[in-house]
């Protein structure tokens, strides 16, 4: 992602709109999906999960948002804060109120609605990475933090669970909050629909070993990254992989999609394990077009990305 102060500029009224996903992925109305799940190894009796809603707004040029809500509790999280204007409203018309700020990296694009969300809602909980940290002692790289997070750590909005994953690459501290119960994963700048987050901070071996750790999420686990990327990154994945036939179907239906201003977000570890590049180091026509028949997975990644940098 951009996080130079000269991207963080509001969108125009007009070009804001609400972009509703049920947790099926259709374009709708949002409809909550109930699970059943064991309570406990111990107990007999089956208990449902918390309804959970989850909204997704565009922000800034090319930004998302995502509301997350527990049906249950009513308790509401925002991951990431590019512009507070589209979060703010679409919480009025909503009439929900805002419980959580849930930060996946310190970048301004991501982090700059923190301080304004927090005086809105006094209650609000920040909660961002632990390892996001500033080289100055005594300041923040995540505004207005309340709790610092770690690999393996549960946040809970009401009574829905989200587990923490340390995702570092992009940045140092970046992380991805996978929601078990709703069989989805908000992934920030790490995956992206055909791509991945340019390696600002971290190398290109804990950036590989992220994606590992997303990929190794069920296949049907739906990923909300947070950019509208996608059309560019399947113009690189083809130059690398063009006789992927799944990567050529998926281009056709996300121009269809963004001909009609609709999201190609979110997308699923099962597509991604199909038709992105980065995910597919080991793919043997991927390896042989590079000439990198013999190298390690991680080798075949990190050339890929320094091909995306310069494409």
């Amino acid at each position: 992602s951009s996080f130079t102060s000269s991207s963080f500029t509001s969108s125009s009224s007009s070009s804001v709109r609400t972009l509703v996903r049920t947790l099926r992925g259709t374009t709708a109305r949002v409809v909550a999906r109930r699970t059943t799940t064991m309570a406990s190894s111990s107990d007999t009796t089956r208990a449902t999960p918390p309804m959970v809603e989850i909204v997704q707004i565009p922000a800034l040029s090319d930004n998302y948002v995502f509301l997350l809500r527990c049906g249950r509790t009513g308790s509401t999280a925002v991951v990431d804060t590019p512009e507070v204007t589209p979060i703010r409203r679409e919480l009025e018309s909503r009439k929900w109120t805002l419980t959580h700020v849930l930060n996946t990296h310190w970048h301004a694009d991501h982090t700059g609605g923190n301080v304004e969300l927090k005086k809105a809602f006094p209650d609000v909980h920040i909660i961002g990475p632990r390892k996001e940290k500033a080289k100055t002692p005594g300041v923040e790289k995540i505004p207005g933090i309340d709790r610092k997070v770690d690999d393996g750590d549960s946040v809970f909005v009401g009574d829905v669970e989200l587990k923490v994953m340390d995702v570092p690459g992009h940045t140092l501290g970046h992380c991805a909050y996978h929601v078990p119960s709703a069989k989805s994963a908000f992934v920030g700048d790490c995956v992206f629909a055909a791509g991945c987050g340019r390696v600002f901070e971290g190398t290109h071996e804990q950036m590989f070993a992220s994606i590992t750790k997303i990929m190794s999420l069920p296949e049907t686990t739906k990923l909300y990254c947070a950019h509208e990327y996608t059309l560019a990154n399947i113009k690189f994945a083809k130059s690398v992989d063009g006789q992927n036939k799944d990567l050529l179907e998926r281009e056709k239906r996300c121009k269809a999609l963004r001909e009609r201003n609709e999201a190609t977000v979110p997308t699923t570890v099962g597509e991604e394990m199909r038709t992105n590049p980065f995910c597919r180091s080991g793919d043997e026509k991927i390896r042989k077009f590079l000439g990198m028949e013999e190298k390690r997975d991680v080798e075949v990644f990190a050339r890929l990305r320094t091909m995306k940098d310069n494409f």
